[in-house]
């Protein structure tokens, strides 16, 4: 089976070379029983990995069991994950078996592991390390053969430093690591992952597929996904959901993305590492106050320099030269002009976003023009 035969067969929607080379790796090491650390910020598809990992190893007829370990409460996730006795602590009126009993013979996957508690974590090194473990209440030990696949979203080397996660446990996960990169680093699997995600909602209800205009993609293009390929097919599927004509445009998105259309990098603003409401507050302040100084200053130029041509030329400056609407127009005006009406070029001319150039030629009925 080759690289696309396997990302088809098990799901995994992308063109770029990291997650290719992802996958490559995925193809070497899904044969054998080595424990494998996947990292990615959420929603980035680290499960999907699981599965085909699972899906294309020797354990394909048995379960892959899903664990999300910051989802189950401290007190009770010893419990879940190792079993317990009838009667071996109150509400116990009946024995059960844990999610490494439950996973014999498969895969367990376990999500957010840097959640865990570290006194469950040594008991699932143990698990781990000797493939037993003991029910809580219990006084033998069970035997399982089970494949471990661990995630995370953290540091898990900054949390050994920090003492929040066992250093030997880490060093028994990371045998073999998988970094899967945030959907802003691979732009160019974002139409790709839209139009597989607005086929699959219109086949899983029977409707009809709706077509995503070119800004509308371009606005997808552009936006810097923080929930990743799981936000994006959220707004897909509400967009379709919602639509009415048969066409998603820049509309369709407008409620569903937050878009932030500053670049952090090429400015010195201040920059909170540790953020609390009030420092996000604050942040969002400066950089409101840093665009209309910005404004003010680029206006001001263009103002002053139209003037002095008039002047120059023995000319009365218009009378409509301060009035910063008509200024505004115009140089959007003259930038769609120049690149041929291009929106892409035409924002990067105007140093704008492209979701502000579009809302600047509607609100100045520059669409016909």
């Amino acid at each position: 089976m080759n690289r696309e035969e396997f990302k088809k067969k098990h799901g995994i929607i992308s063109n770029s070379s990291e997650i290719n080379d992802l996958v490559d790796v995925v193809m070497q090491v899904s044969t054998s029983d080595i424990t494998i650390l996947v990292y990615g910020e959420s929603g980035v598809g680290k499960e999907v990995f699981a599965r085909a990992i699972h899906n294309s190893s020797k354990r394909t007829g048995k379960e892959l069991i899903s664990v999300n370990c910051g989802a189950i409460p401290e007190g009770i996730l010893d419990s879940e994950l190792f079993g317990h006795k009838k009667g071996a602590f109150t509400g116990a009126f009946e024995g059960r078996k844990g999610y490494f009993e439950i996973a014999d013979g498969g895969t367990l996957f376990l999500d957010e592991i840097a959640e865990m508690p570290l006194t469950t974590q040594v008991k699932v090194l143990r698990a781990i390390e000797f493939k037993e473990f003991m029910r809580i209440g219990a006084e033998t030990v069970t035997k399982v053969d089970v494949r471990i696949i661990a995630a995370t979203n953290k540091d898990l080397q900054e949390e050994v430093n920090s003492r929040r996660f066992r250093e030997d446990l880490f060093f028994r996960l990371k045998a073999v690591s998988l970094s899967i990169p945030p959907l802003r680093k691979r732009k160019e699997d974002i139409e790709l992952l839209a139009n597989h995600f607005l086929e699959g909602y219109a086949s899983a209800n029977k409707i009809a597929s709706p077509k995503i205009t070119q800004d509308a993609m371009a606005i997808l293009m552009e936006y810097n996904w923080p929930g990743n390929v799981r936000e994006l097919k959220n707004a897909i599927e509400t967009a379709v959901a919602l639509n009415r004509n048969g066409v998603l445009d820049i509309d369709s998105f407008a409620d569903l993305i937050v878009h932030r259309e500053e670049t952090y990098s090429s400015r010195n603003l201040p920059v909170f590492l540790r953020k609390t409401p009030e420092d996000a507050d604050r942040e969002i302040l400066y950089r409101a106050l840093f665009e209309i100084k910005k404004d003010l200053i680029e206006l001001k130029d263009i103002i002053l320099m139209t003037g002095r041509e008039a002047v120059v030329k023995g000319e009365e400056p218009k009378k409509n030269l301060f009035a910063l609407d008509v200024i505004e127009r115009d140089t959007i005006k003259a930038a769609l002009d120049k690149t041929r009406g291009n929106k892409r070029k035409a924002s990067k001319l105007l140093n704008i976003s492209e979701r502000t150039l579009y809302r600047k030629i509607k609100q100045y009925d520059l669409i016909e023009e």
